[in-house]
């Protein structure tokens, strides 16, 4: 079966197509903005327009737009094709690629949060997760960030103000889904914001 990869949720915007876990076309930018106006026509680049019996959505943790831009392009066009919908979370892409590229016993995966939090969530050596997703002030992600291999976005200033360590400053691309444990894949597709969202509507709304 046909997979499509749409992971919109950070400062990165990637999509794939693959054949069962052979990748057969993808694209990856690094945006900051503007998923919304280049996600469709990254999909329509791929071959057959990206069509596939199948698609896998980033579910974030990252931004919200991009969490939900990411998630509004992939339910409609699983609604348009009748295709199945799936879900995996943005840490566990970003602990997958870091293990492939260094395997060892454990990874941290540190990224940037919202409010000058960090989102951090530890990994074994299968890249399943062992902790909670938790947004976090850089002073507490520090401390509880344990593996010596630190992977994402604030890699680099973890490492640093911990003063040991290898990081990874890698972002998440759909071109190495094939690298997650299918356990990370899921059918629910509720987004993983990480933390609660800035604006809310009013108690009587």
């Amino acid at each position: 079966m046909k997979t499509l990869v749409i992971d919109s949720a950070t400062e990165a915007c990637s999509v794939a197509l693959f054949n069962g876990n052979r990748l057969l076309a993808g694209d990856w930018r690094m945006l900051g903005r503007g998923h919304a106006e280049q996600l469709v026509p990254m999909i329509e680049a791929l071959p057959g327009k990206g069509q596939a019996g199948r698609i896998a959505v980033a579910l974030g943790p990252g931004s919200f737009t991009g969490v939900r831009v990411g998630l509004a392009a992939a339910r409609a066009l699983a609604f348009a094709w009748n295709a199945e919908l799936v879900g995996y979370p943005t840490m566990g892409l970003i602990a997958a690629m870091a293990l492939a590229e260094r395997p060892q016993g454990s990874a941290t995966v540190c990224t940037t949060g919202g409010h000058g939090e960090w989102f951090v969530q530890e990994f074994d050596a299968s890249a399943v997760p062992t902790s909670s997703l938790a947004s976090l002030t850089p002073a507490a992600a520090i401390v509880a960030a344990q593996a010596e291999l630190v992977a994402g976005s604030q890699s680099p200033a973890l490492v640093s103000q911990r003063g040991h360590g290898e990081a990874l400053e890698i972002w998440p691309d759909a071109r190495a889904f094939h690298l997650l444990p299918p356990a990370q894949i899921t059918p629910e597709t509720a987004p993983l914001y990480g933390r609660a969202p800035d604006a809310r509507l009013p108690g009587a709304a």
